[in-house]
């Protein structure tokens, strides 16, 4: 069953190709959505998948890449909302 959640990372993470990674793990697993930094310095991820992929982002988001620090991930269910692909949003 496909799902929708919205996921905030916190920590030092912008700056340390949190984007790009997500990026490329999210297309790994088969997630579409998008990715975007936010202006509190948190990044916020936008996710539609089936829930096994859905965990196995989350967590991905845990760690993030080798130069991120994560203190925190909060993840929210969402409304059903389709993507065509991930995306990094600029």
């Amino acid at each position: 069953m496909m799902k929708t959640v919205s996921i905030i990372v916190t920590g030092k993470v912008q700056g340390v190709f949190y984007r790009q990674s997500t990026k490329e793990k999210a297309t790994a697993l088969g997630v579409k959505g998008e990715v975007k930094n936010m202006p509190d310095e948190t990044v916020c991820i936008i996710a539609t998948g089936n829930s096994n992929e859905i965990e196995q982002l989350i967590e991905w988001c845990r760690q993030g890449p080798s130069r991120a620090e994560v203190t925190n991930v909060i993840v929210e269910e969402n409304p059903l909302k389709l993507f065509e692909k991930f995306s990094i949003v600029r």
